[in-house]
This record gives structure tokens, sequence and C-alpha cells, in this order.
């Protein structure tokens, strides 16, 4: 189910939203200014936030410009302006739609599919977890908005673990799918470095892994914080 997060300070349009929108496929988490809504992108984390432009207590410009910063959360901006500079300031801000009011309601449905299936695609090689964002078709990854810098034996072992999350792999499947070269025989002690690398350069304190978790006698696991 995906959650959608609604910021628009007109509670009927707000509850407008929501009873026609919900159903099996979406939850909502209603907001009704900019102060209820901060940090949404880690307190409540939402799949697509819908975005009012004018707020009692400030501008959603303002707050996407700083949500871009931190989060690629795809939005939907609602506004009663219909400009076209202001249309193009929402876009250029990183805004993933924009709909003028009033809209209709089947409109928005189609709009919110719309950006949740591009999204979908656009995600597909790329994995994003508390501080951690790898894009493993660019192979750039980042813990804390910093670029991590990955061996191809690191990155190789990442993706293997993040494509199976919540399942143990053993130690002899994971040496196997690694190093693929050919070759006759790898020292089962170059999965322990590389592990231990990966966790100096992914986890807050390395001896106390959050994501890479060792399963004693059998191998490793990817937890997702």
């Amino acid at each position: 189910m995906k959650k959608i997060a609604i910021i628009e300070d007109d509670k009927g349009l707000n509850n407008g939203i929501v009873l026609a929108l919900k159903n099996e496929k979406y939850q909502f988490d209603q907001y009704y200014s900019l102060n209820e809504a901060k940090n949404i992108e880690s307190n409540s984390p939402a799949d697509l936030i819908i975005l009012d432009i004018n707020l009692p207590d400030g501008n959603g410009f303002e707050y996407l410009k700083e949500l871009r910063k931190k989060s690629e959360i795809p939005v939907i901006i609602l506004t009663a302006n219909d400009l076209e500079t202001d249309e193009v300031m929402g876009l250029e801000l990183g805004a993933d739609d924009y709909i003028t009011k009033p809209f209709s309601l089947m409109v928005l449905r189609a709009r919110i599919e719309k950006v949740l299936k591009s999204v979908k695609v656009q995600s597909k090689n790329v994995y994003e977890t508390g501080n951690l964002v790898f894009d493993f078709e660019r192979m750039y990854f980042t813990r804390n908005k910093q670029e991590i810098d990955l061996s191809k034996t690191e990155q190789k072992l990442l993706r293997i673990l993040v494509q199976n999350k919540g399942i143990t792999l053993a130690r002899a499947k994971l040496v196997d799918s690694i190093w693929t070269d050919g070759a006759e025989y790898v020292d089962e002690n170059a999965l322990s470095v590389t592990v231990k690398r990966l966790r100096d350069k992914i986890e807050e304190t390395p001896s106390k892994p959050i994501y890479i978790q060792t399963v004693y006698g059998i191998g490793y696991v990817w937890r997702e914080e």
C-alpha cells in the first residue's frame, strides 16, 4: 500500500481527496500547515506528497526547495495560481506534476498513478533506506548525502545483499556469485574482508552493523533500518 501525504490547509479539499481516493492501494497522512508536515520525509515517510502552494504558515515552493535538498519523494503541486511562471517554477524546483484548482478528482487519481508508476520505473536500479542511497546503474553510492567509493567487488556484494534483503545468503553462494571470473579457488577470507570493508563504508558503527548482519554458521543478511 502506498502512503500519500496531503499538505493542504483547505480542510474540505483535504478530506475530499482522502474520501475520493482512499482504497486498498492508498493510505493518507493529512497535514494542514507546513509546520505540521515538518520532517515528513524522516518522521513519517511517504511515497508521494500532494502539496498546496499557498499555506497559512509559508510558501509551498520554499518547502519544496528545502525538501529537495534531502529527499526525492515525488511531489504533485496543487495551486489556485494558473500562471505559467508558477508552473515552471514548481517543476524547476523538483515537482513531478502540477495541478491547478479547481480540478477533477479523477484527473488527480490519474496523475498520482502516473507519477508513482514513473518513480517505480526510474528507481528500478536505485535503492534507498535510512541515510543510504545506492544507484547501481550509475554506480553512484551515498551515505548522509556524501559519495561513497566502492570497489567492483564491494558493489557486487552490496547489490546481491540488497536484492535479497531479509534473506540469509550462505557464504558459499556469495563467493560463487561475486567471484565469477572462472577462478578455481577463492580464499574464503576474501568474503570476510569484503564484508568488513563494505561495512566500514556504509554502517554508522561498523562493529555494530544495522544493515549487513552476520548469521553465524551460515552467512550474511541485509536488514533495513
